[in-house]
């Protein structure tokens, strides 16, 4: 998949448009990007968060962070598949990692329930208290209705597609 566009897709623009609402740490601790990480950084912060100076990053499409630094993104793991339609990821600056959504619209569903990528990496063990978003709500709606689930649906769904994320990426690090 060649793609070097930093726009973000005008679905992901738009959701990331607004603010989320952190709420002393009860809420969505998110912090969208308004275009994708440029490629370089990507790859600095990937061999950084790896320790492992062969990797490029390239497989990863940056979108957004956490309060501490941890980094949502597409990873690039459906050969010629466009970017609505690879996986979003979280992988946390204390090395936690998640298969978060199977895709855009999925990942728009889980915003619009209350949850960021944080958050559902999280799953089950955090102390999020989530509140559907109405805005979002109808972005999701709007852009993807065939995909309406719940947060935890999305969540489960994204990980049994892909349950071996974490190994693949513990791998990885050195």
């Amino acid at each position: 998949m060649e793609d070097d566009r930093r726009g973000l897709p005008a679905p992901l623009a738009e959701a990331h448009a607004g603010d989320f609402d952190y709420r002393d740490g009860a809420g969505v601790d998110f912090e969208p990007y308004t275009e994708f990480l440029d490629p370089d950084e990507t790859t600095d912060w990937w061999r950084s968060w790896t320790g492992n100076a062969e990797l490029d990053g390239a497989g990863f499409r940056v979108f957004g962070q956490d309060g501490t630094g941890g980094l949502a993104a597409f990873w690039l793991v459906r050969a010629d598949e466009p970017i609505e339609r690879q996986p979003v990821v979280f992988l946390g600056s204390e090395g936690e990692t998640g298969v978060v959504a199977q895709d855009l619209g999925s990942y728009l569903w889980l915003l619009a329930d209350g949850f960021g990528p944080w958050e559902a990496a999280q799953y089950p063990e955090h102390e999020h208290e989530p509140q559907p978003d109405s805005r979002l709500t109808e972005i999701a709606q709007r852009f993807a209705p065939d995909r309406r689930r719940s947060a935890g649906e999305v969540i489960a769904a994204a990980r049994a597609e892909f349950p071996d994320f974490d190994m693949q990426i513990d791998a990885l690090c050195r």
